[in-house]
């Protein structure tokens, strides 16, 4: 691409160190953002030859009349500055993260015997702020655990030394009914009110196992100074505790302070489940959506859920499970994609979590926009059968001939991936002999476009053979008489492994067996095979009755279709009367039918 000179100066003076790259347009609008271990050669990239590149990213290049840099000292640092700008400037070209809700905090507030709930506003007042979380009642179930086990304040009294020595508060309801120890009247101290804060600290960041192991000190101090009655309370809070974590625990309680991320991407979509994992037990849990702009990797964006996920949710996790190694690294930060074992298990669960967010998030466009719903398909159909043009008209064709009697065609219609049963089309086999399903496939195929062509009808994006390489073949030959081959594109699908097969390629292609591709290549095979069988089993039939009643000298189709008519059968004409035959057909053939049976 052509750039100005001012433009070209400021490429070429790009740094070969890290850090962040912005691109604007001609009213100075910020287009993009970007970060790079080298700028010098990441910013050159965009401007080299446009072969290989998107349509977006040109469009986007074609636009850039400045670019501006901010060095760092390090990729991570690039990484959390490139996460903050495109938060705060929202570029028309970066992804974008569809998710603006405000989560709920557990805080525990900044004073003198500290209160604990839960908030969405965060205040910078040195209060301890824990979150946020996505699940709602993850963390409802962690505060009623709080208040069932600890005796805590709910009063916005200032409780300080000084007014609690004066006198100024009187023992409220909350202590007459056992859900406050009266710290406001010196009733409680504040060592052992902050042993408490202590104990539900390490249970909010997941350390119940912390927690457990001092409540079994505890007891055990207290039963051997015989005070059975404050062991025995002592035994009722360990004991939730461990309800508590039995009904948390997914896998094994050794994998600690652990962050899982698994990544679907859905063509223009992309969908990254988030799960930050303590003593086994899932504490947090959530899936970002995000829509892509210029066709990034699936590194590019694990890279930017990490980065957005992490310092979102404040995590301090130093391992990070992920579905594949990215091509990025994180100071202090370790990658494992694990094979088998629990950590294996906890990485299927968060992708099964990102899937039943994706299929919940496609039923929701599919009701407010039908239309989107459907292009996304027909865009999922022209990605992975490698096609150019959108599949919005597909035809499949699949021949019948069991025992090689009765050999006929199908041809189904689907547009914008659905049925069109109107345009579905039949056909009797003519030209071929015998049980062939080459030539079958053959003349049908021609037959069809050439009427298509004759009429002036469009023509299909893509024909699907139900068969292999020998009938993908035949169907060649017949838009190759046509004029048409290359002009239309045309895949077969075997029906053994689900293989397609492409002219010229003797490999064959293997899609995901959970694509809505694959769901429409098969709806698509199984209703030509269907529409086929149907129509051959009315051949055999009625071929089967009319073979008898057709040998019949002076008795034609009319005098068959009136006789089966009226008596269902041709069992039942044979044991018909004269008189019964006469009644349906002229006299000459009723007696012609029934000499013909009686001898």
């Amino acid at each position: 691409m052509k750039v100005s000179e001012e433009l070209s100066e400021k490429i070429k003076a790009a740094p070969k160190k890290p850090g962040i790259y912005q691109y604007y347009d001609k009213d100075g609008k910020l287009l993009y953002v970007g970060k790079a271990k080298s700028l010098k050669s990441r910013v050159a990239s965009y401007f080299n030859s446009d072969s290989g590149k998107s349509g977006r990213i040109r469009l986007l290049v074609s636009k850039i009349r400045d670019v501006k840099y901010i060095l760092t000292d390090s990729e991570m640092d690039a990484l959390l500055l490139e996460n903050n700008l495109i938060k705060t400037h929202q570029p028309r070209y970066n992804v974008m993260l569809k998710d603006d809700k405000t989560y709920p905090w557990i805080c525990i507030k900044n004073e003198p015997f500290p209160r604990i709930f839960k908030t969405r506003t965060l205040i910078k007042d040195g209060s301890e702020y824990y979150g946020p979380y996505a699940s709602v009642s993850m963390m409802n179930t962690i505060l009623d655990l709080i208040r069932k086990n600890y005796k805590l304040r709910t009063c916005a009294y200032h409780l300080s030394k000084e007014n609690i020595d004066k006198g100024k508060f009187k023992i409220c309801l909350e202590y007459h009914i056992g859900n406050c120890k009266a710290p406001c009247e010196d009733l409680q101290s504040k060592e052992a009110y902050d042993r408490n804060i202590d104990e539900i600290r390490n249970i909010i960041k997941g350390n119940v196992n912390v927690v457990k192991n001092e409540l079994k000190e505890s007891i055990k101090t207290a039963a051997a100074a015989l005070e059975f009655e404050e062991a025995q309370v002592l035994k009722v809070k360990l004991d939730a505790f461990e309800k508590f974590q039995s009904k948390s625990t997914v896998v094994s309680p050794t994998i600690h302070n652990v962050d899982v991320f698994s990544l679907l991407v859905d063509n223009d979509l992309a969908y990254v489940n988030y799960m930050k994992v303590n003593s086994g037990a899932i504490i947090q849990g959530h899936t970002l959506e995000m829509k892509k702009r210029l066709e990034e990797s699936q590194s590019e964006l694990l890279e930017i859920a990490i980065t957005e996920m992490r310092e979102r949710f404040k995590s301090t996790s130093k391992e990070i499970i992920v579905p594949f190694i990215p091509d990025f690294e994180m100071e202090g930060l370790f990658f494992h994609q694990p094979q088998r074992g629990d950590k294996r298990k906890l990485l299927e669960l968060s992708e099964r979590n990102a899937k039943y967010f994706m299929l919940e998030r496609r039923k929701q466009h599919e009701k407010v926009d039908p239309e989107r719903h459907t292009n996304r398909i027909l865009e999922g159909i022209k990605k992975d059968m490698r096609l150019q043009a959108l599949p919005v008209h597909i035809e499949c064709f699949d021949n019948s001939n069991i025992q090689g009697t009765n050999p006929v065609a199908a041809c189904v219609v689907f547009k914008n991936a659905k049925p069109s049963k109107k345009d579905y089309r039949h056909f009797n086999i003519k030209t071929v002999v015998g049980p062939d399903d080459f030539a079958s496939m053959e003349e049908v195929v021609y037959r069809r476009y050439k009427r298509l062509l004759a009429e002036d009808e469009p023509l299909p994006q893509l024909i699907v053979i139900d068969g292999g390489k020998g009938q993908l073949g035949s169907a060649l030959k017949a838009l190759e008489r046509l004029g048409l081959r290359g002009k239309i594109a045309i895949v077969g699908i075997a029906k053994r492994l689900e293989e397609i097969f492409y002219p010229g390629d003797k490999y064959p292609l293997f899609l995901d067996k959970t694509s809505e591709t694959l769901k429409v290549m098969q709806h698509l095979r199984n209703e030509a095979h269907r529409f086929g069988i149907t129509f051959h089993r009315n051949q055999r039939s009625k071929n089967s009755i009319q073979t008898e009643l057709s040998n019949i000298e002076g008795v034609g189709e009319k005098s068959i279709e009136d006789l089966l008519r009226k008596f269902k059968s041709v069992k039942r004409v044979k044991e018909a009367t004269l008189k019964e035959l006469q009644e349906v057909v002229p006299l000459n053939r009723a007696q012609a039918v029934w000499g013909y049976f009686n001898g």
